[in-house]
């Protein structure tokens, strides 16, 4: 910087202004008037020469308040007819652009994600109809010796719950893990959410209870007779 000194004349909030780093602290910034020019002392150069342009007025309005963008240019052509102006974006809308790299790796993750879920959810039903098959005769046994087909069904289904279980307790760790080299990706939330960690333990229940239903209601709905019968 040069050898000027300057007067504060306020301090403003904490606010990220970088569109990377977001694993990291906020840094000092500090704010020149549009029109002040930084002389640099001799011999120096300027690192940064298109920073001392006019880059962006902010436009506060009441909320809820429709601004035309027509009526933007006419204010600003009555302050300076040669100003240009290259374009006028919501305040909403070009926040959001500054996170649009994270914004697509987080689509690509939900993406796989679901298509994942949707996998382990046709192998789970293929895992447990196979199981349900080679259990016909004891299911068929626990019939004729006076189960009702609700405990039968829910034979099946338990035993899809305990593969869950072992897969839980095996990725429950890793994706722990793994949110922690993905947090830098999160600004402004946590890979340890709670509610995200229930919401996805639910979901996999939930998944769990689908695919293991139809293969369950077939076991159960056997005659004894037929189960037994049933190599």
């Amino acid at each position: 910087m040069g050898s000027h000194q300057y007067v504060v004349v306020g301090i403003a909030e904490d606010a990220r202004y970088l569109d990377f780093d977001f694993d990291k602290p906020i840094g000092p910034f500090f704010f020149l008037p549009a029109a002040q020019y930084d002389v640099f002392a001799s011999g120096q150069t300027d690192p940064d020469p298109g920073s001392h342009f006019l880059h962006d007025i902010v436009i506060v309005a009441r909320p809820g308040a429709n601004v035309p963008f027509a009526q933007v240019r006419e204010a600003m052509a009555s302050v300076d007819p040669n100003l240009p102006l290259i374009s006028i974006r919501p305040l909403r809308e070009q926040v959001a652009g500054q996170f649009r790299p994270q914004r697509l790796i987080a689509q690509l993750t939900s993406f796989f994600g679901i298509l994942s879920l949707l996998l382990a959810s046709i192998g789970l039903y293929g895992v447990t109809a196979y199981n349900a098959g080679r259990r016909t005769n004891e299911i068929g046994v626990r019939l004729a010796l006076g189960a009702t087909r609700l405990q039968a069904g829910a034979l099946i289904v338990r035993g899809a719950f305990v593969l869950v279980v072992i897969g839980l307790a095996v990725g429950f760790p890793l994706a722990l893990l793994t949110g922690r080299f993905l947090g830098s990706q999160l600004y402004g939330l946590s890979p340890y959410n709670p509610a995200v960690i229930l919401a996805t333990v639910l979901t996999l229940g939930l998944t769990t209870l689908v695919a293991s239903l139809i293969p369950a209601l077939r076991a159960s709905s056997l005659s004894p007779s037929e189960a037994l019968r049933t190599e």
